[in-house]
């Protein structure tokens, strides 16, 4: 190593002792040597200047690159500007539902779904299924004792309504109620009568006809929450009423003499029944501003319940029908301009249950929803649409049928759980089969549902046991994957938790409901979604919603 070198000297010159006075003197001078780098330091210089060029560059190319961002970002804005003009102003949906047919002023309904108390626990053996149909007279006969003991018990009415002790503000919103587990069911609170009358009656979008428990006098009934209605003589409908006419086709009855009563039996898919009267009443309606209305109703008087419709006590006092044809109540409100003719409901899919339903298109998000075509069958009611594929996770399971390429969907608020083909059930249950090495054991011993697991710690909620199951998907239209429409169903939309702490499969084996050839989406798997039946542009959607509060969205959301 070099010796260092001097570079600088600083002298310092003291006063002489006897004369301080002087101060003391500095002097300062350097010693260098010739100006030049040493050759250790030249590469860092150029570093230097190398790192200057670039520095230079790099500021070159972030000028270049913003300049790029900003282009970037200013296309993407334009386009969603685009987008939501296009929406705004071209979208099918959105004409569909905003433009009025005609001149009638047309409202919204909004009806809460209320969470029930539980009285029992639910079975699968139990649990309801609606898909209900009109019972023709072929059938009527087989039933002859039944048939016998309504023809001689016409309906015994009074001259006046029946004095009940039940009153209602007249402001109440119609809530909806209920849960998958252990009461199977969601209803509404419905005001009918005037003065008003509270009934709850089950949310079903599998039937068509409204119908409450009657005491006319009743020959089978169930002890419901309210009081039967009984209806005043001038309330029941007469057989030449034109929706009298409606419920009579479908059972090929016999005309009988002008003035008679208007007779009916409805058979559901889980075999229970009903049978009544037609009658006409006041339905107290509370309109989405906040006003209120009466309409002129027809609804079915039940005397005769069979099956699960007779079970005591029972949490309801009648069935809600929300179905496509003329008899149900969205379409006589929809023919009275009162409304369009556009059903919703959003049942929510945490442990507390209810939820909400509406009638009109008020509630119908402009933004957002999932449609598919509605089967347009004049032999078929039901809110129907076809599936092309459905899978487990990555897993595809058969859809069953000759091609097992199609198979039809009904959307069934009517019923509890959701109910496959026999070939996607079995393909389903399958797909279990590795549980036990996971840490999940079949434990036969719980009669809840047909497969319910046992797991090796305590399972409170559906998300302990989330992360064991895979979703199932529902494809629509297009068996490409890109262009297809999908509804995706999470293992909370399959599974439930049993009395028992153990979970359970909500899907059952379809082959005996219904034809055995159609998937029915029961409660379960529509829960979380806010699904919308549009009869008038004969489409079904849906969005992922919490169900918490509806919300009337006047403009498109920016963000």
């Amino acid at each position: 190593m070099d010796p260092p070198q001097i570079t600088g000297v600083v002298k310092i010159t003291l006063p002489p002792a006897d004369n301080p006075s002087k101060g003391k003197t500095i002097t300062v001078f350097t010693i260098s040597d010739p100006p030049s780098l040493p050759i250790q330091q030249q590469p860092q210089y150029q570093q230097q200047q190398q790192l200057q060029h670039e520095s230079r560059f790099f500021t070159f190319r972030r000028r270049v690159l913003f300049s790029g961002s900003r282009i970037v970002l200013g296309f993407v804005g334009i386009t969603v500007l685009a987008l939501l003009l296009w929406s705004s102003f071209y979208s099918e949906t959105l004409l569909e539902l905003r433009e009025p047919q005609d001149d009638r002023e047309v409202n919204s309904f909004l009806f809460t779904l209320y969470p029930k108390k539980a009285a029992q626990q639910l079975f699968y053996r139990d649990a309801e299924v609606k898909l209900g149909k009109f019972v023709d007279r072929d059938t009527l006969l087989r039933i002859g004792s039944r048939l016998k003991q309504r023809q001689s018990n016409k309906l015994l009415s009074s001259s006046k309504s029946s004095t009940s002790t039940s009153s209602v503000d007249p402001s109440t919103v119609f809530p909806l109620v209920g849960n998958i587990y252990p009461d199977g069911l969601y209803y509404a609170l419905v005001l009918i009568g005037n003065p008003p009358r509270p009934y709850y009656l089950d949310m079903d979008t599998g039937s068509d006809l409204t119908w409450i428990q009657c005491d006319a006098p009743c020959i089978s009934c169930a002890k419901g929450p309210h009081p039967y209605y009984k209806p005043a003589k001038g309330k029941l409908v007469p057989h030449q009423d034109s929706l009298c006419t409606e419920v009579q086709i479908s059972q090929n009855h016999e005309q009988p003499e002008s003035g008679e009563q208007c007779d009916y039996e409805i058979e559901y898919a889980d075999l229970s029944s009903s049978m009544g009267v037609l009658a006409r009443d006041d339905l107290q309606l509370k309109i989405a501003n906040g006003s209120e209305m009466q309409s002129n109703f027809v609804f079915g008087c039940a005397y005769d319940q069979q099956g699960q419709l007779l079970v005591s006590p029972a949490d309801t006092d009648g069935i809600l029908g929300l179905g496509r044809a003329k008899i149900s109540l969205p379409s006589q409100l929809a023919s009275q301009g009162i409304i369009r003719n556009v059903v919703g409901h959003c049942i929510r899919s945490d442990s507390d249950g209810g939820g909400y339903m509406f009638l009109g298109d008020d509630y119908v998000p402009r933004w957002g929803m999932t449609w598919v075509p509605m089967l347009n069958k004049p032999s078929i009611d039901f809110y129907h649409s076809e599936i092309v594929k459905i899978s487990y996770g990555s897993a595809q399971l058969s859809l069953g049928g000759s091609d097992n390429s199609i198979a039809q969907i009904a959307f069934d608020s009517g019923s509890s759980y959701t109910y496959f083909t026999q070939e996607a059930y079995s393909g389903l249950v399958s797909s279990f089969k590795y549980f036990s090495a996971e840490g999940l054991v079949r434990d036969e011993s719980d009669s809840t549902l047909p497969m319910c697991w046992q797991a090796k710690f305590r399972i409170r909620s559906v998300k302990d046991v989330k992360r064991f199951f895979k979703p199932l998907t529902l494809q629509f239209g297009s068996r490409w994957w890109i262009v297809s429409t999908k509804l995706i169903i999470p293992p909370e939309g399959y599974l439930i938790i049993s009395g028992k702490g153990n979970v359970c499969l909500g899907i059952l084996d379809g082959s005996n409901v219904h034809d055995g050839s159609t998937i029915i989406l029961g409660d379960i798997s529509l829960r979380g979604q806010l699904v919308v039946y549009d009869n008038i542009n004969k489409k079904i959607g849906w969005i992922q919603s919490d169900c918490m509060k509806p919300k009337r969205l006047k403009s498109f959301p920016f963000f």
